[in-house]
């Protein structure tokens, strides 16, 4: 089985998908059914298709989609442990989408990338970089054609020291300029990381809407993980 991207322990995947090659023919309906009648109950095939010969889960991906969630309540919810962030105080929120705006585009993210990481390219290009806010929880999106080992979770520690207002608005795109992992903010909590799709160039799920993006079985892009 190949996994689209790779995910660190505690990291969560709404949109992962997986290809695996099989030595007969089987209905992707009954793949989804036996899989999720076998796997544990927090995780579960939402969608099962037939793919062209030769598709790989990993290096077929042109796009993948990341979102991080932070928290600012004073009170952290029970109910979201392990599944956010939690701050504890407000940001400020357009200090982060002005540092975010150096990030976009094509750049070398040494400086966002973890040791284990390092023997890669680390050349990248980031599609999208966005900040959203939803009533008390702060959203950190960010899409681009690959992502190194630890590259959101760093890039998001980064940018929270800006909103926390402990760094200016510039040092993101100096961290970036400098390709020093040290020189770039603390490696952000896996809880709040959610992979959140990932794009292929044939549609995997016509029709589907969100469901093309999400999980796949399939027979037969680089990712070192977020």
């Amino acid at each position: 089985m190949v996994g689209a991207s790779r995910t660190d322990a505690g990291v969560h995947a709404l949109g992962q998908v997986a290809s695996v090659v099989s030595p007969a023919p089987l209905a992707p309906s009954t793949v989804m059914a036996v899989l999720n009648a076998r796997l544990p109950p927090d995780v579960r095939v939402l969608a099962a298709r037939a793919a062209p010969d030769g598709f790989d889960a990993r290096r077929a991906a042109r796009l993948k989609r990341y979102g991080y969630r932070l928290r600012t309540t004073v009170v952290p919810s029970p109910f979201l442990r392990g599944y956010a962030w939690e701050l504890g105080r407000p940001v400020e929120v357009r200090a982060m989408r002005r540092a975010l705006a150096s990030l976009r585009g094509k750049h070398d993210f040494s400086a966002f990338c973890a040791a284990p990481g390092r023997e890669r390219d680390p050349v990248c290009t980031v599609r999208s970089a966005r900040v959203v806010v939803r009533r008390d929880e702060v959203w950190v999106l960010l899409s681009a054609d690959a992502f190194l080992h630890h590259m959101v979770r760093n890039v998001v520690g980064t940018v929270v020291e800006i909103g926390r207002g402990r760094r200016p608005v510039e040092w993101a795109g100096a961290v970036l300029a400098g390709r020093d992992r040290r020189g770039a903010g603390p490696t952000a909590p896996a809880a709040g990381l959610f992979l959140l799709s990932v794009r292929y160039p044939l549609p995997l799920f016509p029709g589907g809407g969100r469901r093309r993006q999400g999980p796949v079985r399939a027979g037969p892009g680089r990712d070192g993980g977020p």
